[in-house]
């Protein structure tokens, strides 16, 4: 086995982005981020999200609520309502995710490029 530096647990781009940087967390947070209350139900988000798992949706939610990033409401109701917003960290973050969408609007055709398929 491999020793592991410490440097690696104190490196922020490894720690931090790693909370957000998968394949749905950003997407999640978009969807919170631009919906009219700023509020939304697991049903809400999964039929924003169409090709997002019923499974990989919900661990994406536990894994941003643990990363203090989303806030997740259970209401004593039978059936039990649950809603999921942004926190105050999650909300700061959000100038940053836009700035991130803009870029890849202007460069998608410069990074998303056909892949050459060989015979």
């Amino acid at each position: 086995m491999t020793d592991i530096q410490a440097s690696y647990f104190d490196c922020p781009i490894r720690q931090v982005i790693s909370r957000f940087g998968d394949k749905w967390s950003l997407l999640v947070l978009y969807q919170l981020h631009v919906s009219k209350t700023g509020i939304l139900r697991f049903n809400e988000l999964r039929r924003l999200m169409t090709d997002c798992s019923q499974k990989m949706l919900s661990q994406t939610l536990k894994n941003l609520e643990q990363s203090n990033l989303v806030n997740r409401k259970v209401y004593p109701e039978v059936p039990p309502r649950v809603e999921y917003s942004l926190t105050e960290v999650g909300q700061s973050l959000m100038p940053t995710v836009n700035d991130l969408i803009s870029w890849a609007l202007q460069h998608f055709h410069d990074v998303v490029t056909p892949q050459v398929v060989f015979s």
